[in-house]
């Protein structure tokens, strides 16, 4: 007798995608009573949401493309984001050095204006012009834990130490720092802590519209299933389109731009934990922001990306603009050798016609097509700062189709680990240091930035290091392993060690291969005992 394939009741909601937009917006729906479930076909975070520069910032630059709303959408929402995750985000300031040569990127809307009420700047940053933006920066949004820009005279202070003599004044203002991948591992665990049914390496084959539904057809671990849901959410990021034009067969006339952006990370190049804005003499800017510590990150490029198909990658010409740019500011120059790692992702945009990748809008695009029945809402663009008010737009978006929805809910709500005050990661540190002697300085500050309250559940009833199991470098245990397997979807050693968390810049390839074949051994246990 065949075995019949099993039926599953109609979904409210089935999200394609499992980045920080369809996470966000399943934690929205779950929390709102709606039933949801969200496929994705790798791992999630595993293509722009893991590849970002790592910041909850307003956009400084997009003020010179008049992104006005959008730029003080993101700064309302710094100070949001920061109280709900304190674990994952945190405030970070920021030094602009100043020179008299710093120009715009010529396309901007205020570079053409200034060169016709002003044709003698030639494209030039006045010092009166940025500080008039950084005014707007700080005013726009409001403030109440961030403080406000300051200027600096850089000679004989740390900020000016690593950096060229040239460079005598500075502007320091805030924005803040994200661990992008957690933010998505948290909001798709509270998603599912409120119902919904979260499906990692699960491939959505089709989708088509029958009887006023959608029928969803996925490849879940190699067996094929059918689910029913009454909306469907196209939150596919680089495959937006490609979802609706190989999946779905509707005829659209929106459009995605792909726009790659990639990092480089170098052994630590200042001693302070303060982030650089350069700004280059091409109008260009990038950051160099302290990471994991011991690191420090540089970014980011603004190329066009052919395919989402085609795994963005570095390129040397991508690393070595990004190094060159770096050495036009910092005494010590780095070179090709001084790069322990390099990271790329794609920028989903909305195709806006823009003539430029750089100047392409970072707003975001919400499309609902109901013209066959059942409706799709097509997500377009976003930027990681803006993801919550983008899920509480996109349940406007679909409120027509679920009367009585409740009001939104997410702001100030905690996330995961995040239930303790803004500036209590020290105290959490000290406690867990308390509690687990056994850990040193560096252990205890990266579980609790990793997992804040939740960091001691991990630990469990361990007495000493040993208790942990099987030691697999740089701090990781056999029982953080299988925490990170049975709550948060991780699979492969990629997903601990590049995604969960940053360790594979301090684990070498035997080391991650060990790993991996211990994930893959004990795999079915773990997810029995995670059920």
């Amino acid at each position: 007798m065949t075995a019949q394939p099993p039926s599953y009741p109609v979904t409210d909601l089935f999200i394609i995608g499992g980045g920080i937009n369809g996470c966000g917006i399943a934690r929205d729906a779950a929390g709102r009573g709606l039933t949801v479930a969200l496929a994705e076909m790798n791992d999630l975070a595993s293509a722009t949401s893991s590849a970002s520069t790592k910041l909850f910032h307003g956009g400084l630059r997009y003020l010179e493309y008049w992104e006005v709303r959008l730029v003080r959408e993101a700064l309302i929402e710094r100070e949001t984001l920061l109280r709900a995750m304190p674990h994952i985000s945190w405030p970070m300031r920021f030094v602009l050095p100043y020179h008299k040569d710093m120009r715009f990127e010529g396309d901007t809307p205020t570079s053409r204006l200034l060169g016709v009420v002003m044709p003698w700047m030639k494209g030039r940053r006045p010092a009166w012009l940025i500080r008039l933006g950084l005014f707007m920066y700080d005013n726009l949004g409001g403030r109440k834990i961030l403080p406000g820009t300051v200027t600096l005279s850089l000679p004989g202070t740390p900020e000016g130490a690593p950096i060229e003599d040239r460079f005598t004044r500075a502007y320091e203002y805030s924005d803040c720092w994200i661990e992008d991948s957690r933010l998505v591992i948290l909001n798709a665990r509270d998603a599912e802590a409120r119902g919904a049914k979260i499906m990692v390496r699960t491939k959505v084959i089709s989708a088509l519209r029958k009887n006023g539904l959608w029928e969803i057809t996925l490849d879940r671990d190699g067996q094929t299933e059918t689910r029913h849901a009454r909306v469907l959410v196209n939150a596919a990021g680089p495959w937006v389109g490609d979802v609706i034009q190989q999946k779905l067969w509707i005829n659209s006339t929106e459009g995605v731009r792909l726009v790659r952006g990639s990092h480089i990370v170098t052994k630590r190049l200042y001693d302070h934990d303060k982030c650089y804005f350069f700004q280059g003499t091409d109008g260009r800017i990038i950051f160099a922001i302290p990471y994991e510590q011991d690191f420090t990150l540089i970014g980011t490029t603004d190329a066009e990306h052919d395919s989402p198909d085609h795994a963005p990658v570095c390129t040397d010409a991508e690393r070595d603009y990004l190094i060159d740019f770096a050495n036009r500011y910092f005494k010590q120059d780095i070179m090709a050798a001084d790069v322990v790692w390099t990271y790329s992702g794609v920028r989903p945009l909305y195709d806006d016609g823009a003539s430029s990748a750089t100047a392409a809008t970072r707003d975001y695009t919400l499309k609902v097509d109901a013209n066959g029945g059942a409706p799709i809402l097509n997500i377009f663009g976003g930027k990681i700062t803006t993801y919550r008010r983008l899920a509480e737009s996109a349940m406007d978006k679909i409120a027509d189709h679920f009367p009585g929805l409740p009001a939104k809910w997410t702001a100030g709500v905690a996330l995961p680990g995040g239930d303790f005050p803004h500036d209590g990661v020290p105290d959490l540190i000290d406690r867990l240091r308390q509690d687990y002697p056994f850990l040193t300085a560096f252990w205890a500050r990266r579980l609790i930035r990793a997992y804040g309250t939740e960091a001691a559940e991990v630990l469990g009833d361990a007495r000493e290091a040993g208790d942990l199991g099987r030691d697999f470098g740089a701090t990781l245990t056999a029982r953080e392993v299988a925490w990170l397997m049975t709550h948060e979807y991780a699979r492969r050693a990629e997903d601990v060690v590049w995604r969960r968390n940053k360790l594979g810049l301090r684990m070498d390839a035997a080391q991650i291969a060990a790993l991996d074949a211990w994930m893959q051994a004990d795999k079915t246990e773990l997810m029995k005992a995670g059920e």
